[in-house]
């Protein structure tokens, strides 16, 4: 059962409209959650953190913030170390809710301190979700300042009445802190806020840090204000560089608080560790009116999440640029691969296709087999007058055949041998010089072939001899008449078929073809005396395209070695077009959304509740308020803004005095 004092109203302008919105920005978020950009391209790690920001801010406050518009304003005080912001936070309240120093306890803790009535809006995951809650009263005696339990990231929760309902403070840690965790964090909660509080110093107010997240929030329009801490009487030009280096850095709407070195020097100056009611009485009267005033929220808030909703888009298509050139550098490195193995087929194919491997020992070895006597005189009178001789030459030399064979499969193996590893130095040297392989190839050695390829190479010539001597038995079957001599001499018709294949790739074609002084002609003479011409052809071709496909499925395999590495990081395809889409339609509801949101709507505020921040309605601006959007000066001479929020305090005011 809810709270009706708790739950906040439905917010009319929640229409289709922002339905719209919110289910474009799920699917971007989804999409985004689904990138990798694993490898080392141009600007890779610019983008890394751009997909980790974005997907924070998603997580953190832009989702949140439209799924529950009416949610308290949430001011983020952050800024450098020692720079005042937790004795800034304490002022305002009055108490001491965050301890300061530059070792505080809290540092991994932040504290977030809200109106009680608003409790709810925080301790669920309306707001950076991946933050546990620690509830605590703020005193300095208070177990849950130290942070969760076991030093885990946690988010202290701390009720105070002197704020108004509607809004809250987080004193975010710093974000120069020693501790890359609290850096990390101090960014994270700058991203999730409405509106940036930022607390510099007057010697340090020009540091690089701070004005990278303060350029950071003027991409994404943040609404900032700025408070100038330690400033030294008479040194008012401080304040004015401030201003001219907020303008060059396109936060020229940003406002400048001046905190004077005097507040916090002197007897009394800072009394219990508070600054002086005076000295944060503008800053406490802006917020105030702030909380106070729903339609001044509701601009903050507004511009803000307009802004990081641009940003999104633009850091989106960006993201999917750069994933466009993952992809390409995928493409880059798996063609450098597969370039450099198909040359290695093609070497294997040409070294076994023109004659090479009869060579050596192979042809000493088929000399032995064959001989150059009575048989081979025969063979080259012709094939009428061989036949009856065939099946007597295989009856005296099959014991001859197992030597042509080993001799062959030894050449063969140091042929694919050798291509494979000039393949493995080809492509290591190409990803090498890639800076997207270069980076992949840390701890993997590569550069050669692995010691047991060779035991591989051997059991795939050992398979393709098989599928020759395969060959020649089913060729034998298929013909009554060679069966007898088949049965009497498989080796050696499967080694004379071997010896033709390393003679060309389609099979000697006649006599004329002669290699290794004339060995592919004999074996060819043999086979045709056996099977005839068309079938010798069709057998070489046959034992051709299996060893091609034996090599093939080698090369392969070393080729995986390579590519596995791209397999494994999901390259091929980074779904950068998903993300372009996603980005593309949130554009579009943005712009759908913010033209209804033009419409006035009636009801959409609330009336004021809660406290005042210390020092608040007592600031007096030396001059007129600068712009439409500041909050009035609670000045009772300065005529009353029709339904301000000043002007509806004071009658409150006066008449709960005329009450009582």
């Amino acid at each position: 059962m809810t709270d009706p004092d708790t739950t906040p109203a439905p917010d009319p302008r929640d229409g289709a409209a922002a339905r719209e919105l919110v289910d474009a920005l799920e699917t971007l978020r989804a999409r985004l959650g689904a990138l990798r950009l694993p490898l080392e391209t141009p600007g890779v790690a610019g983008a890394r953190t751009d997909l980790h920001q974005a997907v924070d801010q998603l997580d953190d406050y832009l989702l949140p913030r439209l799924r529950a518009e009416r949610a308290p304003l949430l001011v983020v005080v952050g800024g450098s170390t020692g720079a005042g912001k937790s004795t800034l936070v304490n002022s305002l309240l009055g108490e001491p809710v965050s301890a300061p120093g530059v070792l505080r306890p809290t540092t991994r803790a932040p504290v977030l301190v809200h109106h009680p009535l608003d409790a709810r809006w925080f301790t669920t995951d309306r707001v950076l979700p991946g933050l546990a809650r620690v509830s605590s009263s703020g005193g300095p005696g208070d177990p849950g300042r130290a942070g969760s339990a076991e030093g885990v990231a946690a988010l202290r929760l701390v009720a105070s009445e002197a704020l108004p309902q509607g809004l809250a403070l987080l004193d975010a840690p710093d974000i120069d802190s020693v501790e890359m965790a609290n850096r990390e964090m101090s960014a994270q909660l700058l991203g999730a806020a409405d509106l940036w509080l930022f607390v510099t110093t007057a010697a340090r107010y020009a540091d690089a840090v701070p004005w990278d997240l303060l350029g950071q929030a003027a991409r994404r329009r943040a609404q900032v204000a700025i408070v100038l801490d330690r400033v030294d009487l008479g040194a008012e030009v401080v304040a004015e560089d401030l201003r001219r280096m907020t303008a060059e850095h396109g936060l020229e709407d940003a406002r400048v608080f001046v905190l004077g070195e005097a507040a916090e020097q002197g007897p009394g100056a800072l009394m219990d560790g508070l600054l002086p009611e005076a000295a944060v009485a503008e800053i406490a009267t802006w917020l105030s009116g702030l909380g106070g005033d729903p339609e001044a929220r509701a601009r903050v808030i507004a511009a803000t999440r307009d802004g990081v909703v641009d940003d999104l888009v633009r850091r989106a298509v960006a993201l999917a640029e750069t994933a466009d050139g993952q992809e390409v550098a995928d493409a880059r490195l798996r063609d450098a691969v597969r370039r450099y193995h198909a040359e290695a087929l093609e070497q294997v194919e040409t070294a076994t296709s023109d004659g090479a491997l009869l060579r050596g020992e192979v042809l000493a070895r088929w000399q032995d087999f064959v001989g150059t006597g009575e048989f081979f005189r025969s063979v080259e009178a012709g094939v009428g007058r061989v036949r009856d001789a065939v099946v007597r030459f295989f009856r005296g030399r099959p014991k001859e055949a197992p030597q042509v064979e080993q001799a062959i499969a030894h050449g063969l193996e140091s042929v694919i041998l050798d291509a494979a590893e000039q393949a493995a130095e080809r492509t290591f040297a190409a990803w090498r010089g890639d800076g997207a392989g270069a980076a992949l190839l840390d701890g993997l050695d590569l550069a050669r072939v692995p010691g047991a390829l060779r035991t591989e190479v051997a059991e795939q010539i050992r398979g393709w001899q098989e599928d020759v001597l395969s060959l020649v038995r089913e060729q034998g079957e298929s013909r009554r008449g060679t069966a007898r001599a088949v049965s009497f001499g498989v080796n050696a018709l499967g080694v004379s078929l071997m010896v033709i294949v390393f003679a060309s790739t389609a099979g000697l074609t006649g006599a004329e073809i002669g290699i290794a002084g004339g060995t592919a002609i004999v074996a060819q003479k043999l086979l045709e005396a056996v099977f005839g011409d068309e079938a010798v052809r069709r057998l070489a071709a046959q034992a051709k395209e299996r060893l091609n496909g034996r090599v093939d499925a080698v090369l392969r395999g070393q080729a995986a070695r390579y590519t596995a590495q791209l397999d494994a990081l999901g390259t091929q395809d980074t779904g950068a077009g998903g993300v372009r889409d996603a980005a593309h339609r949130v554009a579009e509801a943005a712009r759908s959304e913010r033209a209804a949101r033009a419409v006035p709507h009636e009801g959409t505020t609330r009336p004021w509740s809660g406290g005042l921040l210390r020092g608040a309605g007592t600031f007096r601006p030396p001059e007129a308020p600068a712009g439409p959007e500041d909050t009035p000066a609670p000045d009772e001479g300065a005529p009353e803004r029709r339904g301000g929020w000043w002007s509806r305090r004071r009658s409150r005011t006066r008449r709960e005095e005329g009450e009582r």
